[in-house]
């Protein structure tokens, strides 16, 4: 039996937050971590630091100021792929496949704009498009896997401060939730954060840079999401949120989640 450990987060821009991310890499050591929002052409990317900290595979697709997505790993892999499903050319996702066999798919779903009408947003119905598209590719799959990232969708009622107040706003509409909850049930989907930390107890992992003090206020959403195929899901070991990310230095509007597997 071999354990892995694998780490999402959304980073906000790599290069501004490298400190950062190194902290994170020190205290925490995931085998794999993968990034969203890295905001950097891929020849820019800062190779450096992840090298000399052993992070020596890393599968990159980058977007100047935008997007962008990376996975960084200790495990070799393989099998590079980049589904574009919003079809719009924005870099959002990329995938590899695990030494140990787990396909591994790091998604940064759109955000959605501030209207929750696909009519006079365009943004909003690219966002439920994008959802449709990793719906319809969700249910062929047949390999273990392992889908993470920023998913912009906080599903449950108590995935958000209030329910009611946010009933409304992107990110927690009720259309959505209903799109998210599709692409749950197209493969069976393990929540690994609910699973390890049960509703409705608190599990947030964005807070909003408007606070003057995001603890105090602790207006959360969780937006930030581990999902594995069912055989999968059975072997992970752990879950954790590391909160306390969203004190370090200049930090990112989201913090880290680490799953655990024992295959």
């Amino acid at each position: 039996m071999s354990s892995f450990s694998v780490a999402s987060w959304n980073i906000n821009s790599v290069r501004f937050r490298i400190d950062i991310v190194e902290r994170f890499l020190m205290d925490h050591a995931p085998d794999v971590l993968c990034l969203q929002e890295t905001k950097v052409m891929d020849p820019e990317f800062p190779h450096t630091m992840f090298e000399a900290m052993g992070y020596r595979y890393r599968l990159i697709n980058g977007q100047k100021m935008h997007h962008g997505v990376a996975i960084l790993s200790r495990i070799p892999m393989t099998e590079e792929r980049r589904h574009d499903w919003q079809d719009n050319g924005e870099a959002r996702h990329i995938g590899a496949r695990l030494a140990n066999g787990v396909l591994l798919e790091n998604v940064y779903v759109p955000a959605g704009g501030d209207i929750p009408d696909a009519l006079v947003n365009p943004k909003f119905g690219q966002k439920l498009a994008f959802l449709d598209r990793m719906t319809r590719w969700s249910e062929s799959l047949r390999d273990d896997t392992l889908i993470v990232g920023d998913f912009n969708v906080a599903p449950l009622e108590c995935d958000v401060w209030s329910h009611k107040a946010l009933l409304g706003v992107v990110s927690h509409t009720p259309i959505e939730v209903d799109r998210l909850n599709g692409l749950a049930a197209s493969h069976d989907w393990v929540d690994l954060g609910r699973r390890f930390i049960p509703a409705p107890e608190r599990l947030f992992t964005w807070w909003s840079y408007r606070a003057a003090d995001w603890a105090a206020s602790d207006r959360g959403r969780r937006l930030d999401h581990v999902w594995a195929s069912p055989a999968l899901g059975a072997q992970a070991t752990g879950f954790e949120v590391v909160e306390d990310a969203r004190n370090w230095g200049k930090p990112s509007d989201h913090v880290p989640q680490i799953a655990r597997f024992t295959l």
